[in-house]
């Protein structure tokens, strides 16, 4: 990927961004809401969870939901890859892991190369917007907006069901994981 950007004002003005792909297609997310990027790891699925929820994972004793971005940007569904990567992010709600095919790095966004998703498409709801690249376009994810609110109340529901029941890990004493959800 050319990490230069097309039409780069000042550095003043950029905002970092993480870039990751599914299939041939570039996404990115603002640094500022991106915790870690981590190989792809165990993932238990939940019956009871939202179809746009895979299961969920163990990142040092914090239960965090994983969801299948796959799904919501309309891409075919595949078995999920040694290779693939796990974009650890915080919503103002919660933290999410979410599974893409690659993390690729981080980027600066200058506000020439920036357009935002209204001026590219009208009703574009989970893009915020798009940047080119020398390289092609990369589009910029909305976080947000990426569950329903049925969908943040299934996984509420799921993650408290989840933790009641704690599984002992070997050799130790069984404990409540840490969910990350606000607690009422």
């Amino acid at each position: 990927m050319e990490a230069l950007l097309v039409g780069t004002g000042t550095r003043a003005a950029q905002w970092p961004a993480v870039v990751f792909t599914l299939d041939d297609q570039r996404y990115a997310l603002p640094l500022a809401q991106v915790k870690r990027s981590i190989r792809v790891v165990a993932i238990t699925p939940l019956l009871e969870a939202p179809a746009i929820v895979l299961g969920i994972m163990d990142l040092g004793g914090v239960v965090i939901p994983v969801i299948d971005i796959r799904k919501r940007f309309g891409h075919p569904s595949r078995d999920i890859r040694l290779s693939d990567h796990l974009i650890v992010a915080a919503t103002e709600r919660r933290t999410i892991a979410l599974l893409v095919d690659e993390a690729k790095g981080v980027i600066e966004i200058s506000p020439e190369s920036y357009a935002p998703g209204e001026k590219i498409l009208p009703g574009l709801n989970l893009v915020d917007g798009a940047i080119s690249l020398m390289d092609g376009l990369v589009l910029i994810h909305d976080l947000e907006r990426l569950l329903s609110l049925d969908e943040e109340s299934a996984i509420d529901r799921v993650l408290n069901d989840a933790t009641r029941v704690p599984v002992p890990a070997r050799g130790v004493a069984p404990g409540k994981p840490k969910v990350s959800h606000p607690q009422p």
